[in-house]
């Protein structure tokens, strides 16, 4: 097993790749100040979009860029749920007719689950024996 191992290299922990030539991009060193007034740094690209609250990679709590103010909120959009999208298509009249259909038929037997049509099948199984 001796004569198989590698030596002198410590696989996928060292990079043997020379950095000569190489340009980093533009960077920035961003100042964050948590509630407590504790300050940290965060290097971030030029280009990047920086936010304004990061967490504290020592502390774990949430600070906020010292260099700028609150920024205005985002307009959300209201949450729209199935019956809003219902709505925007049928009026509730409309839809009180089609439940109300959907229902007589439902009771008749000619839609819906096997299950619910069992006690129609008796009934007529009843009639074929006493015929």
């Amino acid at each position: 097993m001796a004569e198989r191992a590698l030596r002198g290299a410590r696989l996928g922990t060292q990079s043997f790749e020379d950095e000569r030539g190489v340009e980093m991009a533009p960077r920035q060193q961003v100042e964050y100040v948590c509630p407590d007034g504790h300050t940290f740094t965060v290097t971030m690209a030029d280009e990047a979009e920086i936010p304004y609250e990061w967490e504290d990679p020592k502390t774990g709590q949430i600070g906020r860029r010292a260099d700028m103010e609150k920024p205005e909120g985002k307009a959300e959009k209201p949450i729209r749920t199935h019956w809003d999208m219902l709505l925007e298509r049928r009026s509730e009249a409309e839809l009180e007719e089609i439940l109300t259909e959907r229902l007589e038929l439902l009771r008749g037997g000619e839609i819906g689950p096997p299950h619910l049509h069992r006690p129609a099948k008796k009934k007529s199984a009843a009639k074929k024996k006493s015929a």
